[in-house]
């Protein structure tokens, strides 16, 4: 049997920018299909989907924050 490190990974922010973009991109196209959605939707559906896309905004401005914090970090 091999020995295993238990030695955490050093911690590498280079990419959490370019991470962190990518993920609000991501939300916002799910924001924009939900609206579509939205369209064809009816009472408590319709509902559903305005209170996750809350959340998907909330999300966003919270990811928004966390970038420029990273990138206040590596300029450092």
């Amino acid at each position: 049997m091999t020995e295993r490190n238990n030695q955490p990974k050093p911690d590498d922010r280079s990419d959490n920018v370019e991470k962190l973009q990518g993920m609000v991109q991501d939300t916002i196209q799910n924001l924009e299909k939900a609206h579509e959605t939205m369209q064809f939707s009816s009472g408590e559906e319709k509902e559903n989907i305005k209170a996750k896309n809350k959340r998907r905004e909330e999300a966003i401005e919270g990811m928004r924050d966390e970038i420029r914090d990273e990138y206040h970090h590596n300029q450092d």
